[in-house]
């Protein structure tokens, strides 16, 4: 082959690559994955065994992956399943270890951290349930003062670093969450 068959060759390829969902970016991704304690990969997160992180399941188990942006969810049932997060926007708004969950709020109402007004004075004090709601449908607060889970109204932030310290979900995801987790469910951050 000459450069320019070579060339278009390789463009080719990058192409289809690309259209069957594997991008040349991702081919760090899955190097690691080779290396990595991994069953399977699963809608773009990876499926862990819970055993390496936690000594029972039996009040269930979230682990939820700030790197992967992922929450995985085990259930003393024997449901699994991953969910895609926000996580939060730098390292500084990260906490990190073992938590749990010590309230549930079904119509969660919002208001900003003290950290939050220092950062952008012009939010609102207070905003109730429903549509705008900056926490969704449901939350979950943590032991951990102002840390939740909780869904949300900008589907965007999904899969990205934009929270202010939360782990966010799809509302549509909270609300399976919330339905199976208990107050007391253990929550690992990693």
């Amino acid at each position: 082959m000459d450069g320019n068959e070579d060339r278009l060759t390789r463009r080719g390829f990058a192409r289809r690559a690309l259209a069957g969902g594997i991008g040349l970016a991702a081919a760090p991704a899955l190097a690691q994955e080779a290396e990595a304690p991994v069953r399977r990969r699963l809608s773009g997160g990876i499926s862990r065994d819970w055993r390496d992180h936690f000594a029972s399941i039996e009040n269930d188990a979230i682990l939820c992956d700030i790197n992967d942006r992922v929450l995985h969810y085990w259930g003393a049932d024997g449901f699994y399943r991953i969910y895609p997060t926000s996580v939060p926007m730098s390292e500084e708004m990260t906490r990190r270890g073992r938590t749990e969950i010590v309230l549930k709020r079904p119509e969660p109402e919002w208001r900003p951290t003290p950290s939050m007004i220092e950062r952008n004075p012009d939010l609102p004090r207070y905003v109730g349930p429903g549509p705008d709601n900056p926490l969704g449908v449901r939350a979950m607060n943590l032991s951990w003062r102002y840390y939740l889970i909780h869904g949300g109204n900008d589907i965007r932030k999904i899969g990205r670093q934009s929270s202010s310290g939360c782990i966010g979900l799809y509302n549509e995801h909270v609300l399976e969450v919330y339905e199976r987790a208990r107050v007391g469910t253990q929550v690992l951050v990693i």
